[in-house]
């Protein structure tokens, strides 16, 4: 008899639960919270270092989806976790990091993950140098057209190029990308602290002079600006 009476109670308590406010909020936050998990998520454009294809401020898209049909590849504008070798993450006090914990779980407001957008240009196993004799970037030995690249290092063939004395600052040894990992660079090419910055302006003072993002440290890539609605687009890879 007891337990004839005590389900319509149960019932009666869950169908309250159901239509309550809050219950319905608290399932909004876990349905986002997972779909920023799997599927996409968004992101503040930290710096200047990719203008003009993504300005500093733009709330941008990624796809962490994209990575799980594809390896990442040339040409992909990528989100990634700023890799130890990059230097330490910002310090944040405990109201920015409470306020930062909101922001990553609703997608809005700011975040306390350090990440940083940069174009793949290297993938594993591939070589990197610049420059060639007109000044461009080459992989494994073929010169890039890069339509994206904005502010780039001077170079003018035979007066300032990577034979001169001194040479342009465009310049760098060829850099193997080691397996697991990419080299990534930002289209303001002359205003990004990308993989090559410590191996510019001629050979290689160290061999390790390049840092790398590791494929672990690859969070999604961008697939759309959504804020500043003046600038709300599709981004394409390179």
């Amino acid at each position: 008899m007891t337990t004839t009476a005590s389900t319509p109670a149960r019932r009666d308590r869950w169908r309250r639960i159901s239509r309550s406010p809050l219950a319905h909020l608290l399932l909004a936050v876990i349905v986002l919270a997972l779909v920023q998990t799997f599927v996409i998520k968004p992101f503040q454009v930290p710096s200047e270092s990719m203008s003009p294809t993504l300005e500093s401020g733009d709330r941008i898209i990624a796809s962490r989806v994209a990575f799980g049909l594809a390896s990442p590849g040339p040409g992909d504008v990528v989100v990634f976790a700023r890799p130890d070798t990059w230097g330490p993450a910002p310090e944040r006090g405990v109201l920015r990091t409470a306020v930062g914990w909101i922001g990553d779980i609703v997608g809005f407001g700011p975040s306390n993950q350090d990440a940083l957008v940069k174009r793949i240009i290297g993938v594993p196993g591939s070589t990197v140098r610049c420059c060639s004799a007109q000044g461009q970037l080459e992989v494994d030995g073929q010169p890039l057209a890069e339509g994206y690249v904005f502010n780039d290092l001077p170079f003018t063939p035979g007066v300032n190029d990577c034979t001169t004395t001194p040479v342009s600052p465009r310049c760098f040894a060829p850099v193997l990308v080691p397996s697991g990992e990419y080299l990534v660079m930002g289209d303001n090419r002359a205003n990004s602290a990308d993989s090559v910055i410590a191996c510019r302006g001629g050979p290689a003072t160290a061999p390790d002079c390049a840092r790398f993002v590791p494929r672990d440290d690859m969070i999604g890539v961008v697939v759309a600006i959504v804020w500043p609605l003046n600038r709300a687009r599709v981004v394409a890879p390179g």
